[in-house]
Order: C-alpha cells, then sequence, then structure tokens
C-alpha cells in the first residue's frame, strides 16, 4: 500500500514539474526551462524573494536591461543589428525597451511638473515678462500632456527621413530603420527621463537651458549610432548629418508653425493659468 502511494506521488510529482510560461515537461534538477529559458520557481513568494526579483532584474549587472542600456552606449550595432537579424534574447526587445523609455518619460513628467511649473523661467518682475512665463508654463503643461504621443510621432518621421538620406546604401527596410529610431529615442528618453529631476529640482540647471542641450546631444548620438551601425566613414557620415539636418529642420518649421497655429485656434495659448 506505501509503494502504491510513494509511486502516485512521484507520478503527481512528476506532472507537476512543468514550466509555468510554456509548459514544457522538466526534470527535478532543473532550474531553467531548455525551451523557453524562463527560471523554474519552487518555493512561494515572499517579500524577499519579491525584493531579490526586482534586484536581479534590474540591478543587477548581469542583466537584460542594464546590458542593453549600456551597449548601446558601447557598441549600440550589436543591440540593433543584432535585433533587426534574429538575436532576440541578448537584450531587450525593441517594443519593451520603448515602454520602458515611456513609462519613465511619465515618471519625469510628474515629478517635473509638480516642481517646475511653480518655477520662473522668467523675469517676472515686468509685464512682458509674466506674458513669456504664462505662456511658456501653458506650452510647456500642453506638450507634456502629450509627450509620449510626440515621442512615437518622432520615430517614423526619423526613420522616413533615414530611408531617404541612406537610400543608396540598402542595408535596411523601412521597418528595421524604425527598429533602429525605435532603439535610440529611448535610449536617450530613459537618459534624459533619469537626468531631468536630478539636475532641474535642484537647481543645477533651468528648464529652458536643458532643453537647449538636449537636442545637439540627440543629434550626436544618432550620427554616432548611425555611423556604427551602417559602417560609414566620418566623411560619409558628415554629409549625410548636413541633409538629416536640414530635413529635420524643414519639418521642424512645418511642424513649429501648425503647432502654434493649432494652440492659437483651439483657445490654449489665450487661457489664463
Amino acid at each position: 500500500m506505501e509503494k502504491e502511494i510513494s509511486r502516485e506521488e512521484a507520478e503527481a510529482a512528476s506532472l507537476e514539474l512543468k514550466c509555468k510560461n510554456c509548459g514544457t515537461p522538466l526534470n527535478q534538477e532543473d532550474d531553467y526551462c531548455g525551451h523557453c529559458g524562463a527560471k523554474v520557481i519552487r518555493n512561494r513568494l515572499t517579500i524577499r524573494t519579491l525584493f531579490h526579483h526586482i534586484n536581479e532584474t534590474y540591478f543587477n549587472y548581469d542583466n537584460k536591461l542594464l546590458r542593453t542600456f549600456l551597449t548601446l552606449f558601447s557598441d549600440p550595432k550589436d543591440v540593433i543589428v543584432g535585433y533587426i537579424s534574429g538575436v532576440r534574447r541578448k537584450y531587450v526587445d525593441v517594443i519593451s525597451y520603448f515602454a520602458i523609455a515611456i513609462t519613465l518619460s511619465g515618471l519625469q513628467i510628474f515629478v517635473t511638473r509638480k516642481v517646475g511649473m511653480d518655477m520662473d523661467f522668467y523675469d517676472t518682475s515686468t509685464a512682458v515678462g509674466r506674458q513669456q512665463q504664462a505662456m511658456f508654463n501653458r506650452i510647456y503643461s500642453f506638450s507634456t500632456d502629450y509627450q509620449s504621443l510626440v515621442l512615437m510621432t518622432y520615430v517614423p518621421i526619423y526613420a522616413l527621413i533615414a530611408k531617404l538620406i541612406f537610400r543608396r546604401y540598402k542595408k535596411f527596410n523601412y521597418t528595421e530603420l524604425l527598429v533602429f529610431f525605435l532603439y535610440t529615442q529611448a535610449h536617450l528618453s530613459i537618459i534624459f527621463a533619469v537626468a531631468t529631476p536630478l539636475l532641474i529640482l535642484p537647481g543645477i540647471i533651468s528648464l529652458v537651458t536643458l532643453g537647449t542641450i538636449i537636442i545637439p546631444l540627440q543629434l550626436l548620438y544618432f550620427i554616432y549610432a548611425l555611423k556604427e551601425v551602417f559602417g560609414l566613414t566620418g566623411k560619409q557620415i558628415f554629409w549625410r548629418t548636413v541633409m538629416f539636418l536640414l530635413l529635420i529642420l524643414l519639418l521642424l518649421v512645418i511642424f513649429s508653425v501648425g503647432f502654434a497655429a493649432f494652440m492659437i485656434k483651439t483657445g490654449i495659448l489665450e487661457n489664463n493659468t
């Protein structure tokens, strides 16, 4: 009778040994699923295991997120071209990385708006200064409300411009260029989402000054990443950067005029703050 029970228990135990993520049968000694790579969880969730998981996921040097972040600095080609060519397990996938960027940008907006909107970026001792400050607050409030939408809008526009500029190099199609700018735009957004509150809130730098610094830094990173991914020489990337800038400036003028017209038409600039 005891043998039958132990045999039944053994069979039940073997039936339970399946990956909780993909259902693949596992051996007793397995620590990871051989099919999907997920870690085998045998213990119940506790506060200790929860903090261990958070530390392992976000702060461990060998975790995907930190590895992706650091490699997009040191070797963006390995991340971007690797993903395009089918390497999908080594780094955080492009959609998840972009989603992390949008989340952090949202947190950054929440923090800076709580404090930043109370700051005066213009000389409010004069009527002109007060008008400038009020207009800045309205534009800043409106743009931050829709920052995620704007962030997503940039990517297909950048990819289209790059497709036109690099048409001689038939290395990537439009969708693959979308991947490039999703990764790079997300990477820059994560950096600025973390850096902005650290610089703005202590008063190290003003929001206006930081905004003027961000644009050239973005451009420099795009140039660096494009050079690495396309394998271009300094001369080749220089002329394509000039063309990229001209097209971006043209689109920026069109966007600024359209944005101003929209705000005037909807009465956003006329509302009192």
